[in-house]
């Protein structure tokens, strides 16, 4: 909207450069409304020109433009009007170039004046507002619908903020921690039913667990003597 406000502006701004360019003078004191629109086209001629057929006609036009640009917020619109002036602009430099043999700037009114400067600056003003607008929304964009903010869980839900995504419990819900998983994930041994199934190799037991003397071991009874 900003955009669109300060693009308007200097649009305007440059709209109102170019219309007034053509009653400042031009070159060798000669005003910009004195040439024809038709000397463009045919040649720098001394003959006078009416207002309403002079070089103010297309800029009159693209004036008209700029605000039908402003209106409707179209960027095109305004750069087309920025393009027509700066458009008969040069070709008005190019015209009273061939016909004066050569273009000079000199401050004593021998050259060009301030009216083709005007007339310049207004143009680029154009294209520079047209740059600045940033146009009319499309409608796909007027009909696209805003995505709206996460919004924040109430008490008795329980979930995480910012939502996980995930199904099923994403906090923890008691104040204890939770106990360690037993790592071993293999069969039961206090359970009878699966003392079918192992045949685990039995660990040798340690020699300070041997109940009997390492020193002395027992011996076997004599056999009875008859």
């Amino acid at each position: 909207m900003i955009r669109n406000i300060l693009g308007s502006v200097v649009a305007l701004a440059g709209a109102a450069s170019a219309v007034l360019s053509p009653f400042r003078d031009w070159y060798g004191g000669r005003a910009g409304q004195d040439y024809r629109v038709a000397d463009l086209f045919e040649g720098i001629t001394p003959t006078e020109s009416g207002v309403l057929i002079s070089i103010l006609l297309p800029f009159l036009g693209a004036a008209l433009l700029v605000v039908l640009g402003v209106v409707l917020r179209s960027r095109l619109v305004v750069a087309l009007a920025g393009l027509v002036v700066l458009g008969f602009t040069i070709l008005w430099m190019v015209r009273q170039g061939q016909a004066a043999g050569s273009l000079v700037v000199g401050g004593d009114g021998a050259g060009l004046q301030v009216g083709v400067v005007n007339a310049l600056a207004g143009g680029v003003l154009m294209l520079i507002g047209a740059l600045l607008m940033t146009g009319r929304r499309s409608r796909r964009e007027r009909e696209r619908k805003p995505v709206e903010p996460f919004a924040v869980p109430s008490a008795d839900q329980v979930d995480t903020w910012p939502p996980t995504q995930e199904p099923g419990m994403s906090v923890q819900t008691s104040p204890w921690p939770e106990p360690e998983v037993d790592p071993y994930t293999g069969p039961d041994p206090r359970d009878p039913r699966d003392a079918r199934t192992r045949s685990y190799p039995q660990a040798a037991p340690h020699p300070e667990d041997d109940p009997r003397d390492p020193v002395h071991p027992p011996h076997s009874p004599p056999p009875p003597q008859g």
